[in-house]
């Protein structure tokens, strides 16, 4: 259920955004490289912007699916670090692990690469509303 949640979100949908696995407080999408996403037309490099919608987007589903967060969600806080450009052409893949929960927070980490997998293009932590914990 989880999985066409995310995969029917409107950005989700307008970004081409893939859910590939929402269980038990773990999240992997993916984003295939699109002319609509680059942000830089000299170089076809995805914009940041996409780059942090996608990682959000996996975090709030691994924090909606871990086992004592059963429901909504929503983001409190995102910290992004940009590693590197992703390399244009390529899809861009995020996992995204829930390591802790609290009554009414959940904590995330995520790490965003390309097909170069040994150099993250991007990791993140966020913080996530939870009910039910």
């Amino acid at each position: 259920m989880a999985k066409e949640f995310f995969a029917a979100l409107p950005h989700a949908v307008a970004l081409g955004l893939v859910s590939e696995r929402i269980e038990g407080g773990c999240a992997v999408m993916s984003m295939p490289w699109a002319e609509k996403l680059v942000g830089d037309p000299a170089t076809g490099v995805v914009h940041g912007g996409a780059v942090s919608t996608l990682m959000d987007t996996c975090c709030g589903a691994a924090a909606m699916s871990h086992p004592q967060a059963a429901g909504a969600t929503a983001t409190l806080g995102l910290r992004i670090d940009y590693m590197r450009p992703a390399t244009p052409g390529q899809t861009i893949r995020a996992e995204a692990t829930c390591h802790h929960v609290t009554r009414t927070v959940a904590f995330v980490r995520a790490v965003a690469v390309d097909d170069d997998a040994e150099r993250p293009v991007a990791t993140a932590t966020g913080t996530f509303t939870v009910a039910g914990a």
